[in-house]
């Protein structure tokens, strides 16, 4: 039976405890989604059926984006805003913004 992974938080603010693991969740679904891809391509099957599955990989991963950069603006660039120490942590935000969208 595999072991559960424990979520590792650094000291001060970071992601809700139920947002993590409903990342966790989604990131399992599309481990196990990868896997039946990589079937897919073992057992020969239509590409196009293919590239279906994979363009649901990519909305699935898209969507754990979208949900983990939520995340970061509700905690930590929020609570820096709050603190009065909010241009460095609103900067990584925009640069974090921008890796996700590429």
């Amino acid at each position: 039976m595999p072991r559960k992974a424990k979520a590792v938080q650094p000291s001060g603010v970071y992601l809700e405890a139920e947002l993590c693991e409903s990342l966790q969740r989604r990131l399992s679904r599309i481990e196990g989604h990868v896997r039946g891809i990589k079937r897919m391509l073992a057992e020969q099957r239509d590409c196009d059926a293919v590239l279906t599955q994979v363009a649901g990989v990519r909305a699935a991963v898209n969507q754990v984006a979208i949900l983990l950069l939520e995340g970061h603006l509700d905690t930590c660039v929020s609570d820096a805003l709050r603190s009065g120490d909010g241009a460095e942590p609103v900067e990584r935000f925009k640069n974090s913004l921008s890796r996700a969208l590429r």
